[in-house]
């Protein structure tokens, strides 16, 4: 049963700029932190980015560290993932997360709703 729903992904040349979607297809998430996650082919899903339920707390990979930045909608129920300079690096399955918790937000195990993923695909 689907909670969230990714879009945004796509193909697009190493420099450029993708902007990710999420939106709950049953339930709102207005209470809850959000996260994203990716997942590149043979390796573990990993931590890209989280926001906390108010939106007042971000926090992201290493990685991805003044690339991408996680912002709410208005509506706080949607989230959005905006990557800029990507790198053919950033290949992968994007997942949106949801949870109660508002703490260990880099943790999987925070989360109790996933969506199904969105492909990026950074040509080099």
């Amino acid at each position: 049963q689907v909670q969230l729903v990714e879009s945004g992904g796509g193909l697009v040349q190493a420099g450029g700029s993708l902007r990710l979607s999420c939106a709950p297809s049953r339930r709102t998430f207005e209470n809850y932190a959000m996260g994203w996650f990716r997942q590149a082919p043979e390796k573990e899903r990993e931590f890209v980015a989280a926001i906390s339920r108010s939106g007042a707390r971000r926090y992201y990979a290493d990685s991805v560290k003044g690339r991408f930045s996680i912002s709410r909608g208005n509506a706080k129920n949607t989230v959005f993932l905006q990557m800029n300079t990507l790198e053919p690096e950033d290949t992968a399955v994007y997942y949106c997360a949801s949870g109660p918790l508002d703490y260990g937000l880099e943790s999987k195990s925070s989360y109790n709703y996933w969506g199904q993923g969105t492909q990026v695909t950074v040509s080099s």
